[in-house]
C-alpha cells in the first residue's frame, strides 16, 4: 500500500565528517563538488539517501562513492535542517562522522566529486551548504570535548 500526502516533504541527505586520527592538528577530508549547487566548492562528502535506505547504508555508499573509502562504523553526529541551507529546497541532512588512517586508505575521488583533499579543521576552504556552521559544531562537540 502506498500513502501519498498533499503536503510538500523534505529531501534527506546524509553527510559525512572524516578526520584525520594520525596528526596532532586534526584534519578533515573534504571534496571538490563537480556539479551544481556549488560546482568547485568544498563540501563534506555526502549526497541523498535512496528510497528504502537506511541513513546508516546511504552515510557507508555515499562515503564509498564519491571518497573510494570503506568505513563501516560510522557515527550519527547530529540532524540540520534549516530553511535555505540547500539552494534546490527544504533539506535534512543527517550527519555521520569516522576517524580514519589516511595511509591505511586509498582516498580518491569518485561519483560526483572532483577531487578530494585533507585540511586543517582550523584552515578550512570556502564551503559548500553550511558546511562551515557544522564542521565548527562538530569540532565544539566532538573533537574539543573528547581530546581526539
Amino acid at each position: 500500500m502506498t500513502f501519498t500526502y498533499a503536503y510538500p516533504r523534505p529531501m534527506v541527505t546524509v553527510d559525512i565528517i572524516i578526520i584525520d586520527n594520525t596528526v596532532l592538528s586534526q584534519r578533515i577530508l573534504l571534496i571538490k563538488r563537480g556539479h551544481d549547487p556549488f560546482a568547485g566548492c568544498y563540501a563534506l562528502p555526502g549526497g541523498f539517501v535512496d528510497e528504502d535506505e537506511s541513513l546508516e547504508a546511504a552515510a557507508c555508499r555515499e562515503l564509498k562513492e564519491e571518497t573510494n573509502i570503506a568505513h563501516e562504523n560510522l557515527r550519527q553526529f547530529r540532524a540540520f535542517g534549516d530553511k535555505g541551507r540547500d539552494p534546490r529546497g527544504h533539506n535534512v541532512t543527517v550527519v555521520f562522522y569516522g576517524f580514519v588512517n589516511p595511509s591505511e586508505t586509498a582516498a580518491m575521488a569518485g561519483d560526483d566529486a572532483a577531487a578530494l583533499d585533507w585540511f586543517p579543521l582550523d584552515q578550512l576552504p570556502p564551503l559548500a551548504f553550511d558546511h562551515k556552521k557544522i564542521i565548527s559544531l562538530f569540532a565544539s562537540e566532538i573533537i574539543q570535548k573528547s581530546g581526539v
